[in-house]
Order: structure tokens, then sequence, then C-alpha cells
């Protein structure tokens, strides 16, 4: 064992004898730690981060390291070092944890932050991440809050009914897949264990014909070029798929044929829509949506209930959690014919007119417009009479009618995110509906609307669902109860 070596495992051992400080003994000085990018480092994995990354300490200064699973010894390569922390990968496992597997998915991408974890140690992880959510931004009485373990799919593969995967291309091939971890190199995906099937079919199907038909990619670098990104979405119930193009101008070369070849050969494809998105944005959708063939909608039960889906209207990614996500929802809130219910950030209306046999009255809100009269018309399609939309922020419409005498005695609320808007959380608190659902997808911007709302509100449980499975995503149901 040469110099260094001896060094850094000297300094493994010293930290996991000095792992807890005991109440009455002294504390370390508060020297710098000496570390540098490429140095070889012993670490004893901890716990998870809320990202799904390992995390040890190194003379007390905590290390996070992807791919790492709690009790595990590796040995690392440090690849960031800033004051607070470090960033290092894994060079070689002294000590494996029994719960770790191996990952089938391409490990080069994001998505699969948790494959190598059992899918057991996946939901234990999820019930931890909003426990350390809560002790970050300690809202009133959170050491208290009921946590109750995570509901997980049976099968928990094969769920995601959407793939959104640019086309470039790659070494003289077209690939359609991801990029790369913390690059723009696009790396081709034939196999993605977390898709449906069919959404992977059709756009690597359709890869295939743009390739034949040697029809125009776009180029980032020389920002030319037409096909940017495939876009498929299956309807759970149907089997049918909506197709959408995306590209980078109005112009599309051999449309007709393009279209005709997609029916031939991919014949669960039912809707085709062209969206316009120039140039060399970041985003994935441009605001011109047009389209080109087939259907305007497919249609997705959840249930019970039929929801039209235009391309750009939104739906959750996982349609059998969805179904679970909305009963645990109808078994919180408690609605009875008297209550009138707010479904704010409602999109397309899945959540209120899931609730509406349930409730006296919903009238729900959006800022998309295109979601709002999808909302209006799955109201209608479902013989849902008490139900109603409207184009507008929540902060501003609830107000306006509680002005005019319509004062909801319940809310649900299932914000993007980045949580509720703080006008909203100031809205909520003034007008205290009794009751009070919030349906949660980042843990962190929960609990910290959290600090607020428990001013006002006593939290009865946080209800962890896995709509994500293999990846460290989270989502969750709290249910209030007005102090």
């Amino acid at each position: 064992m040469d110099n260094k070596q001896h060094k850094k495992y000297n300094n493994h051992q010293r930290f996991k004898k000095g792992d807890h400080v005991s109440r009455g003994t002294k504390k370390r000085n508060n020297a710098p730690v000496q570390v540098a990018i490429g140095d070889q480092l012993l670490i004893t994995i901890k716990r998870l981060g809320i990202n799904g990354e390992g995390i040890g300490y190194y003379k007390r200064k905590i290390t996070f390291i992807p791919g790492a699973l709690p009790g595990e010894v590796v040995e690392v390569e440090v690849t960031n070092v800033t004051e607070k922390f470090i960033e290092a990968n894994i060079h070689k496992f002294k000590q494996k944890s029994k719960q770790r597997v191996t990952p089938v998915d391409n490990q080069e991408v994001g998505g699969f932050e948790l494959e190598h974890l059992a899918y057991e140690g996946q939901l234990t992880f999820k019930q931890d991440v909003i426990r350390q959510a809560l002790e970050k931004y300690k809202p009133a009485g959170y050491a208290h809050y009921k946590l109750l373990p995570t509901i997980g799919m049976e099968d928990p593969k094969e769920y995601r009914n959407k793939a959104q995967f640019p086309v470039r291309e790659v070494d003289g091939q077209l690939a359609v897949g991801m990029y790369k971890r913390h690059s723009h190199k696009l790396v081709d995906l034939p196999v993605v264990t977390t898709q449906h099937p069919a959404t992977l079919k059709v756009v690597r199907g359709v890869r295939d014909i743009l390739a034949d038909m040697q029809l125009p990619i776009y180029n980032e670098r020389k920002n030319k070029g037409v096909v940017k990104t495939l876009i498929a979405r299956v309807s759970e119930s149907t089997g049918d798929v909506q197709l959408t193009i995306v590209t980078n101008g109005r112009s599309l070369p051999d449309a007709d044929e393009l279209i005709n070849r997609i029916h031939q050969a991919l014949p669960e494809v039912v809707s085709i829509h062209q969206n316009i998105n120039r140039g060399q944005s970041s985003l994935i959708w441009g605001d011109d949506t047009r389209q080109i063939w087939g259907e305007d909608y497919i249609t997705e039960e959840i249930n019970g209930k039929t929801f039209k889906l235009s391309p750009r209207a939104f739906l959750q990614l996982n349609p059998r959690q969805t179904q679970r996500l909305y009963q645990e929802a109808i078994k919180a809130l408690d609605l009875t014919k008297a209550d009138k219910l707010i479904d704010a950030y409602s999109g397309v209306g899945t959540i209120g007119i899931s609730l509406a046999d349930h409730a006296g009255e919903v009238r729900g809100m959006d800022t998309v417009a295109e979601s709002i009269d999808d909302a209006n018309e799955n109201a209608i399609d479902n013989h849902v009479t008490n139900a109603t939309y409207y184009v507008g922020a929540a902060e501003e419409l609830i107000p306006q009618w509680a002005q005019e005498g319509w004062i909801a005695d319940a809310v649900v609320v299932d914000p993007p995110r980045t949580g509720l808007d703080i006008a909203l959380r100031q809205t909520i608190l003034e007008t205290k509906p009794e009751k009070f659902v919030y349906v949660s997808c980042n843990a962190s911007t929960l609990a910290r609307d959290l600090v607020d709302l428990a001013k006002v509100y006593r939290v009865d449980y946080i209800q962890s669902i896995d709509m994500f499975p293999q990846t460290a995503r989270w989502e969750g149901i709290v249910k209030f109860t007005k102090k």
C-alpha cells in the first residue's frame, strides 16, 4: 500500500470511529478538508439522498456517490469538490448491499437512478424522502406526522405511457433516446424497461421510417434540419397511440408519404400531430400544434371515467398508479353531496371529475386553455353535470368566487414540481376550506409549503405512492384537518 492509499485508508478509519460525537466530547476543529479531484477515497454509505445518490462522509464532509447504497463500502474517485460537499464516482466495491440488484437499462442516461436497488428498498426510500424534506424545512409538528408506507406496483416496469425522445444523427446512424448525463450527447435506447412497450415500438419504428426516407433531421450545432423530437403517448385502456412529431418549422417534407408509411407499419397509431418548435430552445414543445392525420384525441379510462387527451394535455405518466392515487384522494377528502369542491391545477379534469360523484359541485381551474377545453368536454362525455372548469389562476378565481357568494367546503390541489404558488397558499390560509388534500410530486416543495399550511391545518397523514419505479421521483397525498 503506497503512502497515499495508506493515508486515505487511515482517514476512513478515523471517520468510522468519529461518526457520532458523544455528548460532552469536544468536536474536532473546522479546518478545511484537504481533498482534490481525482483523489481515491474509501467511503461507507450511510443513506440515500433525495436524488437517489449514496451519501457518506469523508472527514465529516458530506460526499455524494451516485449508484451507491446504504451499508456499502466503496472505493471512489473524487469528481467535484466544493466548500460544503464532495462528489465522487464508484471505482470499486469493497462491500455490497444485500439489496443491490443488476440494472437492465443504460445507466449513462437519467431516469433509472434506483434500478440497482431492490424494489422493496425503493419503496422504503420513497417513505424516507418525505422524512428528509420535513427535517429540512421543519413545519409545525413535523416530527409527529404519520408517514404511511409507500404504495407500490405489483409489476414496477413498462408503466410510462408517454415517450418524449429526441432524434439525432449519431456516428452516421439515426438515434432516438435520451441524453447522456451531464452532456448533450444522445444515447440510442432500444431498451427502456420503464416505458410502455407501445411507446417504444412507435418511436423506434418512426425512427426507422425517417432513416429510410432520409428526411432531414435537426442538427443542434448548425441549427438546421427538420425533425427534432418524437412523442408517443399510449392509452392503457384502448392501446391506441398518439404520435407528435416536433419540427424546426412548419415544413415537413414528404408528409403524405411519411404518414402513409407510419399508418402501414404502425396501425396502433390513430392520431398524428405536428408541433412547431423553432431554433435551439431547450424546451421540447413549441406553442403551435396541428393535427396532420387521424383522430383529434386518444382516450384513457381511469376509475370508470373516460378522458380525452390532446397532445399537450397533462395526464399522469403511470395510469395504473393514477387510479390508486385518485382512490386515495377520494378517501382522504371524505366528501358529501353538500360539499362544494375546488380542483386547483386541474389539467384535463381527471381528479375533479373522478371526485364529482362524491361532491355536490366541482369547480376547477387551470391556466392552460387547451386543458380547460378538454376538462369541460371530459365532464360532458362522462355525463358529469356538477363539474365546470375555468381558465385562470386559482389564487385569482377563488377570492372572486367567494366575493360572489360561492365558498368552497373542500379543495384538492395537484401543483407542478414547483409547488403551490405563494398567492394560492395565502388564499387557502385566508379562506380555510374545511376539507383539504394536497397531491404532491415533489417532497421538498411540499415540505416548504407545509411551513405555512401547518399554521392553520393539522397534517393527519402523508401517503407516499410510487408513480415512478426505478427513479428517485416522489409522489404523495397529504390529508389535512383544519385546527
